[in-house]
């Protein structure tokens, strides 16, 4: 089964994500197959960039978002 999951990266206390297409299987923070955007709540207002026809080709090839990507799709209005 493949995800589009958050990979976290940043620094201690000071986290900054990528949005990514992994299997399932894997680590949080390892292996994945596409980077499709980033995600940076610590900045005001916070800063998301999703690369629109990425997430809708996996989505469409039937890639299971998390909860929380799930939201950031739709806040970016890839999802309805």
């Amino acid at each position: 089964m493949v995800k589009i999951r958050l990979k976290r990266m940043g620094a201690h206390k000071k986290p900054f994500y990528r949005i990514v297409v992994a299997d399932a299987r894997s680590p949080r923070d390892g292996k994945f197959i596409e980077e499709i955007g980033y995600y940076n709540p610590m900045t005001e207002p916070k800063d998301i960039k999703i690369d629109e026809e990425k997430a809708k080709k996996w989505l469409n090839d039937g890639a299971q978002p998390t909860e929380t990507v799930k939201t950031l799709f739709k806040k970016s209005g890839i999802i309805g």
